[in-house]
């Protein structure tokens, strides 16, 4: 079987895993301590960095894009008939959404508004391009069947839900093809089932304890968007 090792609230885990799960590949999974790592994690892991996949034969793959090409070649596609110009452009719009988890991370750190409202820029500007591609009549990124493309974004989108419900601000305010997308992929089980039983926990105390989203200011009406205007 094969194994996957990270920790608990990497969003490059949570892509791998949720392809692992749409394709019903079976895994296992071994969490580490990034303040600790362990020798014989750092012994295989080139980059020392999370995640990597160890595959049944005993190599280490690592970088979650090359994990997921290896996942695609190894396991059959998660969509068939795909032409290379697509599959093209799915790793361009995967991508897209991959460079932006550690903004997220930066911008869910922040200790400040100020701060906050200049990381975020860069983040939400992602966002609004992927709201100018939804067509707004599929229920994910480019059809009613996942795609890779899902499991890229599937991070941030699940990072935004538990933003919004623990405090209230919304990321995706004002881009409802967005929003229904985040709603499909999370009524999916997908979410769940990719991340630890603990992960929303883990996450609360990570990101919203001695940030500025912790602080429950009203942030959401800063950014333009307060409740009289926002949000479904």
């Amino acid at each position: 079987m094969i194994k996957v090792v990270s920790f608990k609230i990497c969003p490059f885990v949570q892509r791998v895993t949720a392809a692992l799960e749409a394709k019903q590949i079976p895994y296992e999974i071994e969490y580490i301590s990034l303040s600790d790592k362990p020798q014989w994690f750092l012994d295989v892991s080139p980059n020392g960095q999370v995640p990597i996949l160890i595959t049944e034969s005993g190599t280490t793959l690592f970088e979650s894009d090359a994990i997921i090409e290896y996942i695609e070649d190894e396991f059959s596609p998660l969509e068939n008939n795909v032409t290379n110009e697509q599959r093209a452009l799915d790793r361009a719009w995967s991508y897209l959404g991959s460079k932006h988890y550690l903004a997220q991370c930066g911008t869910m750190s922040s200790k400040n508004g100020e701060t906050f409202a200049e990381r975020s820029e860069k983040l939400i500007k992602a966002f609004k391009k992927a709201e100018d591609k939804l067509s707004g009549d599929t229920q994910f990124f480019k059809s009613n069947e996942l795609s890779n493309v899902d499991m890229a974004w599937i991070p941030l989108l699940h990072r935004a839900a538990i933003v919004k419900e623990k405090v209230g601000y919304d990321f995706l305010c004002g881009l409802p093809k967005m929003q229904a997308w985040q709603k499909n992929l999370l009524e999916t089980g997908l979410v769940e089932k990719s991340v630890s039983e603990d992960f929303v926990e883990l996450f609360g105390n990570f990101y919203l304890a001695n940030t500025y989203l912790a602080e429950g200011k009203d942030i959401q009406q800063q950014g333009g968007c307060g409740s009289t205007s926002c949000c479904g």
